[in-house]
């Protein structure tokens, strides 16, 4: 068993020398058993040991006799003992759920302070216990990859490779003590129905060694994972942009055109991250939904719109997909400018305003980078203030090298700009009156003649 955990370390390089570990100890038998294996192997690893507790309250007395066992535990290995505690019964949610982050919490504190990472006694049978519970609810490739025995929020599981028959007899062989959570057995938890009934009543039935099975198949699918984060890591990187329509919304948008030429499984896993990053996890994010905007992707143009559980909008607009929490954002306030200055936009970007004593002779060229050409108005003939905005309906002008004003609605229907840019496109005016408008330019009767001056110049860049 020891070298089973040996190899499990080694594989996922669960301990660089030098890393300390809070054991999680909640008094069962696994948790128990890690600690014990972790103290016999920290001076092999370079490793500092801490134990870590919380006491859910939910059973009384059988709830703070774990405590004390642990506590006794901690202190019989000369190691620190971090303890806290919560009524998470009174909390009006699913009582596992509110346990768990309840939990979670706490270890979090612990590795901003304590320690690098947490030790959790997940054994193999909590990993065919999961992978099979997650099958049952309709889960994907990713949900079969189980309980990760490294997650990026830095949690290990050096006993992922063993069996909880394994760590009883470990345990019964070194005469050491550990307590049995009642609640284990409370048939209202699914956990425990898969625990106690199904998988027993399919191993008589079907497969002897289906904990083994799925264990093996939740290590597939992990390693599947794993190559495919990868992968889709650099994709979204590519294309995927965040934060640039609205400030700050936690959204997401991607050209459609840059993935239509993908398979089905890339652009799934791009909705995914794309859904992710937005809501902060997957959870109630089910096959359908994805399905649904793989077919509002798939429209061959125009607009609409999903809502997703999380309250979350997919908006499709032109060639354009957008993920964001729902709601749009209201217009910006206009901004009274102060010239010479530079001003931020909404995806991240500046506006530059400086002012010269005469248009250039030839046309000017933005700094290198700049992404917009360089506008010159006429400095004289402007109003003595100016406004930076957003777009309002009806505004409209006539942009220079133009016969005639247009409407602005019009221009983004001709650009393409998608719907949910619009409110935010910087504008500068007095009022109604529009001076310079992102993408469109200058005003044709604010625009610098040949040698004039002073002049404006208005730019964007970073």
């Amino acid at each position: 068993m020891l070298e089973r955990v040996r190899k499990t370390i080694t594989r996922y390089n669960m301990l660089p020398a030098g890393a300390r570990v809070a054991v999680a100890v909640s008094g069962g038998p696994d948790s128990v058993c890690l600690l014990q294996i972790l103290t016999g192997l920290a001076a092999e690893y370079g490793i500092g040991l801490s134990v870590a507790h919380f006491n859910h309250k939910l059973r009384g007395e059988e709830s703070d006799a774990d405590e004390r066992l642990v506590a006794a535990l901690a202190a019989s290995l000369g190691l620190p003992f971090y303890r806290a505690e919560g009524d998470v019964a009174s909390v009006k949610d699913n009582l596992e759920q509110a346990a768990r982050r309840a939990r979670r919490a706490f270890f979090a504190g612990l590795m901003k302070t304590q320690a690098d990472v947490v030790a959790l006694g997940h054994t193999r049978d909590d990993q065919a216990e999961t992978v099979l519970f997650r099958l049952l609810r309709g889960s994907g490739l990713a949900g079969l990859a189980g309980i990760y025995p490294v997650s990026a929020d830095g949690y290990i599981r050096p006993l992922l490779d063993v069996t909880r028959a394994d760590v009883e007899e470990f345990l019964r062989a070194r005469g050491l003590a550990w307590r049995e959570d009642s609640s284990n057995r409370d048939p209202r938890f699914a956990r425990n129905r898969i625990r106690h009934d199904l998988l027993p009543r399919l191993a008589r039935e079907w497969n002897p060694r289906i904990r083994e099975s799925l264990a093996h198949l939740a290590d597939l699918a992990f390693e599947e994972e794993r190559w495919w984060k990868a992968y889709a890591d650099d994709l979204s990187a590519h294309l995927l942009r965040r934060h640039d329509f609205e400030q700050n919304d936690g959204g997401v948008e991607f050209c459609l055109a840059d993935v239509a030429h993908f398979p089905a499984a890339i652009q799934r896993r791009l909705i995914r991250r794309a859904l992710a990053d937005t809501k902060g996890d997957l959870r109630r994010l089910e096959f359908a939904h994805i399905e649904a905007v793989l077919e509002l992707m798939a429209r061959p143009e125009g607009n609409g719109r999903l809502r997703l559980p999380g309250d979350i909008e997919v908006r499709r607009s032109f060639d354009w997909l957008r993920i964001a929490p729902a709601g749009l954002p209201t217009a910006p306030l206009p901004l009274t400018l102060c010239i010479p200055g530079a001003y931020p936009t909404a995806d991240g970007g500046a506006i530059h305003f400086e002012v010269a004593a005469r248009r250039s002779a030839r046309r000017p060229r933005p700094p290198n980078d700049a992404t917009l050409q360089v506008a010159e108005l006429s400095l004289d003939r402007l109003p003595a203030t100016l406004e930076l905005r957003g777009w309002n309906p009806g505004d409209e002008y006539c942009p220079a090298g133009q016969a005639q004003r247009r409407k602005v609605k019009e221009m983004f229907q001709q650009a393409r700009v998608p719907s949910w840019r619009r409110q935010n496109w910087p504008i500068v005016s007095k009022g109604a009156t529009i001076l310079w408008a992102r993408g469109f330019g200058a005003a044709a009767e604010f625009t610098a003649g040949r040698g004039e001056g002073p002049v404006l110049r208005i730019w964007e860049g970073n």
